[in-house]
């Protein structure tokens, strides 16, 4: 009796129509093969494996639309140019302006980065300080990292500057939240983002709570700064906003 042959071809036909796929989906499209026959396979086919969920998703590598983070979502799935979750977290500490807290990491990442960056110090692949009673994460590169410290003491002293005296905290958030109706529909949106930054994981959430926005708007103004995007002169992108109405 002949061996069963599996066919890379499959795998391919697969991600084409799915975008994304499990290893279980992988090895029912090739018969209810081994993990180690699809794992052999997918070695022929250039591939991501998803940071998130635990690495369970495959994706073609010409498939995805990395931002200049090198980040990519699709439905919730995500993927970096980077690898795996601690290659990518090490990845963006060490090119980061000012390094990392825990909790702006997870805001970035969408996903929960404490015990990456732990093994990553533990493994002297990023250097960490605790500053404020919270651990802050930088390169390991002595010139690198002075330059990241650097610029986080300015973030440091721009943060933790006292509000205006005898402002309460309805005040502020009122005050707050009538700034950004001035602002335009871009710039609420980056606003919004910043905030969900500094909140860290959660932060969507919290910031459209905070300012009257929906989550979605708050995730894209995030998504965007995260990506260093800009249009000069610009509000929406080409084609945005509302359409003119007929005669």
């Amino acid at each position: 009796m002949r061996p069963v042959r599996f066919s890379a071809d499959t795998l391919v036909a697969l991600l084409r129509r799915q975008i994304v796929a499990t290893m279980l989906q992988l090895r029912a499209a090739l018969g209810d093969c081994s993990p180690r026959t699809v794992e052999r396979k997918l070695r022929d086919i250039p591939h991501h494996t998803s940071y998130s969920h635990g690495g369970r998703f495959y994706t073609l590598a010409d498939q995805p639309q990395f931002d200049a983070r090198g980040l990519w979502s699709f439905r919730g799935i995500r993927f970096s140019v980077h690898g795996n979750l601690l290659d990518t977290a090490a990845a963006l500490v060490r090119d980061s302006r000012a390094g990392y807290r825990v909790q702006e990491l997870d805001a970035l990442l969408q996903v929960r980065c404490g015990n990456a960056l732990r093994k990553l110090s533990a493994r002297a692949r990023v250097a960490r300080e605790r500053r404020g009673g919270r651990y802050w994460y930088h390169a390991v590169e002595p010139p690198r990292g002075a330059r990241q410290r650097s610029t986080r003491d300015a973030w440091d002293a721009l943060e933790d500057r006292p509000p205006g005296e005898g402002a309460g905290r309805g005040d502020l958030d009122v005050a707050l939240r009538t700034f950004v109706q001035a602002l335009d529909e871009r710039q609420r949106r980056w606003f919004a983002g910043w905030e969900s930054l500094r909140r860290g994981y959660g932060g969507d959430r919290r910031a459209a709570a905070l300012l009257g926005m929906h989550p979605a708007t708050v995730a894209r103004g995030r998504r965007e700064l995260a990506a260093g995007e800009s249009l000069p002169g610009r509000v929406r992108r080409p084609g945005g906003g509302r359409k003119p109405v007929g005669n």
